[in-house]
């Protein structure tokens, strides 16, 4: 067979394994609006949308209608957005750092993120000028920067930024703590602690306009330089000599995972373990290229989080866990087989 009988062969079940992944984001959607407390067929579901997007007329009770529109489908397109958003995120910063244990929540981005957030809810910095999203971003770049500062003072290295990131995250868990408890009222505290373990409970279709763009926007510029992700697989110097603009290019990508981060962390809280585990099994499917990796991570990290939440809703008769719970039962077992086959020769 010749090379490109096998590259287009090679393309052709990324194809066929993209519109498996994009059915099987669908029905999982499906099911994350049919299943709860009131259970709702598949076709009135779809029903309900031909109803308001295409003028049909479907007979529909409205107690189905309001369940659908006002709380269950937003919220199942909001976890998609943001699991997407998160595995995109673990994936390039995997790639930039050349370090396979590398992600939002373990570099501390996420942990910053909530204390801008949680800055902006008790202690109302800015209130009035500055959003929770806004806050959220600050929070971001302020913990990436720090860690980065820690890491360069270490000596740099992809080992000492990870290092770096647990302490920063540590020192960001910490202000978080410490501004619930010192500032808040019990019941603030409790929704406060709760939403930092991951909720999508107050989610509503404001949420899905700010996430959605920020998860459609950022796979495209993932996208645009997938190239440029595979060059730093070599390392910074190979990817200079091949022309990469080594410091504009991480720097533009380092922000993009701030603000991705950031909108995710606004809406949702922290959640763990998406950018670590996801891109792993990407990789496992498709292959290291990113023209493949990215969407194949994208997709993958859409229907984890929409049946994550669906087990979060269901798992406990009448109670809603967090949806970082659940994640992290899933993530942690994986980060430590990750971590074990990451280690180095003695």
């Amino acid at each position: 067979m010749s090379k490109d009988a096998g590259q287009r062969n090679g393309w052709g079940g990324f194809a066929g394994l993209s519109l498996l992944s994009m059915a099987g984001l669908t029905l999982a959607i499906g099911l994350a609006v049919s299943i709860g407390e009131i259970v709702i067929p598949l076709r009135t579901i779809a029903e309900a949308i031909a109803n308001r997007m295409f003028g049909t007329s479907f007979a529909i009770k409205p107690i189905h209608e309001g369940i659908i529109w006002d709380y269950r489908l937003s919220r199942a397109l909001v976890s998609a957005s943001s699991g997407a958003a998160l595995a995109m995120t673990g994936a390039m910063l995997q790639a930039l750092l050349r370090n396979p244990l590398a992600e939002p929540y373990v570099l501390g981005i996420s942990a910053g993120a909530s204390t801008g957030a949680v800055a902006i809810m008790i202690l109302g910095i800015g209130s009035g000028v500055l959003t929770l999203s806004t806050g959220a971003f600050f929070g971001a770049v302020a913990a990436f920067g720090l860690v980065s500062l820690l890491a360069a003072g270490a000596g740099g290295g992809a080992d000492r930024i990870l290092l770096a990131g647990v302490a920063g995250s540590q020192l960001f868990n910490a202000l978080t703590s410490y501004i619930v408890t010192t500032s808040a009222n019990a019941e603030q505290a409790r929704g406060i602690m709760f939403w930092l373990l991951g909720s999508l409970s107050g989610v509503r279709w404001t949420d899905v306009l700010l996430v959605t763009p920020i998860a459609g926007g950022g796979f495209v510029i993932c996208m645009l330089h997938a190239r440029v992700l595979d060059a730093f697989a070599f390392g910074t110097d190979s990817a200079a000599a091949l022309g990469v603009p080594v410091r504009r290019v991480r720097l533009t990508l380092l922000g993009l995972t701030a603000v991705m981060t950031a909108a995710v962390v606004s809406i949702v809280g922290s959640i763990g373990f998406v950018g670590l585990v996801i891109p792993h099994a990407a990789r496992f499917l498709v292959g290291p290229a990113h023209e493949r990796l990215l969407p194949a991570t994208a997709l993958i990290g859409a229907i984890f989080m929409v049946l994550a939440d669906i087990v979060s809703r269901t798992i406990i008769p009448q109670q809603v866990l967090p949806i970082g719970v659940v994640t992290a039962l899933f993530g942690a077992p994986v980060f430590a087989l990750i971590l074990y086959k990451a280690r180095r020769p003695v």
